[in-house]
């Protein structure tokens, strides 16, 4: 049986498509319709397309040692193992415990991921909540300049994460501050995150999205609202304004988003980037066997990302220090922990994920591996 064949049958819209979700005050030409966002079951299930070229992005795990301090030498190994996988490596991001780097622990990252990566590509979070500027009200331009700076000098792609100043401002302000700090970059991602994340994040208007695709530089956007059909309108809305934008999900519960036409920049993915790049690999091929792969993907997702959905990084540590890729499994001072109790779930998994790969290389992937 054929994926696209496969595909129409498990891809079925989960919920009603009367969402409404256009507000906002970024200003369109007068040729421009209003975007609705409103789609029908028909529609999303015609956007599935097997054999489409996935760009996967991959978090980075920063882990930790007994003593709470940064594992350099295991934030290296990770970097490799997902550059090697052939996904691309993102660090300073949540899954680097970004929110709890100083500035310096940040750019001692940047230095330790250039060592490995040379002049291949990777992405690095510019992060600035709780610097001069970021608060509400306050003018965050000087200090994403500053990290977008920094990020480039170290041969990194910038994603911006919000602060809590971009929530108070109007959509043009907000447009306008993507567009200055964009000036300043060869090439720049955004960052939609949802407010279960972070208080400071939010989920922009769809006429905002719009205005944000006008912006060269920014060549794509990670989407975490963990909500399908605010994805699926972006990628309509995409589609139809800049084709070759990327909309990178961030949806850990539906991993399966790139059946849809987005690519992706996950957290997930750091638990086993070479599982993750497989996958992308079947699809690639029109393999029905990516099915099976996805599915105990996302069920390792379920478990790893259920609340406090934070204490997925703790899971990823886990996750790794049994399948010894990490010499130390514990999370840095205050931040989210798992009982002990998961590592029985997680071998479980472990030793399914391995089969599972096992039996599909034996067969054999029609593509060849790589990016």
């Amino acid at each position: 049986m054929c994926l696209w064949a496969a595909a129409r049958r498990v891809c079925v819209a989960r919920r009603r498509f009367g969402y409404n979700y256009e507000g906002g005050r970024g200003s369109r030409r007068p040729d421009q319709e209003k975007d609705t966002g409103m789609l029908t079951g028909s529609q999303v299930v015609g956007r599935v397309r097997p054999g489409r070229a996935i760009e996967g992005i991959s978090a980075v795990l920063l882990p930790f040692d007994e003593n709470g301090r940064m594992d350099a030498n295991g934030l290296q190994a990770n970097v490799a193992r997902t550059d090697q996988a052939g996904l691309t490596p993102a660090v300073n991001m949540d899954t680097g415990y970004t929110n709890l780097l100083t500035p310096g622990e940040r750019n001692a990252v940047l230095q330790a991921t250039r060592e490995v990566m040379g002049t291949r590509p990777f992405v690095a979070g510019a992060f600035i909540e709780g610097e001069a500027g970021s608060e509400a009200g306050g003018d965050p331009l000087p200090a994403y300049l500053r990290a977008v700076a920094e990020i480039q000098e170290w041969g990194g792609t910038p994603i911006l994460f919000q602060c809590s100043a971009m929530k108070g401002k109007s959509d043009g302000e907000l447009v306008a501050l993507y567009r200055n700090v964009a000036a300043h970059c060869d090439k720049m991602l955004a960052f939609e995150l949802g407010e279960m994340f972070a208080p400071f994040g939010q989920i922009y208007a769809l006429d905002v999205v719009r205005e944000l695709l006008q912006i060269p530089q920014l060549t794509g956007m990670k989407h975490s609202s963990l909500d399908r059909v605010l994805e699926w309108q972006r990628l309509d809305l995409r589609d139809r304004v800049r084709p070759d934008f990327k909309i990178y999900t961030g949806n850990d519960l539906a991993i399966d988003m790139i059946c849809y036409g987005s690519d992706y920049l996950l957290g997930l993915s750091a638990f086993a980037p070479e599982a993750f790049a497989l996958r992308d690999r079947l699809w690639r091929a029109d393999d029905a066997r990516f099915f099976g792969l996805n599915d105990l993907l996302q069920y390792l997702g379920f478990f790893a990302f259920r609340p406090p959905v934070p204490a997925y990084k703790h899971t990823a540590a886990q996750f790794l220090r049994l399948r010894d890729r990490i010499g130390c499994d514990a999370p840095p001072p205050h931040a989210a922990r798992r009982p002990d109790s998961d590592v029985a779930v997680l071998r479980d998994v472990s030793e399914r994920l391995d089969a599972l790969v096992s039996d599909i290389m034996v067969a054999g992937v029609a593509l060849s591996h790589g990016r």
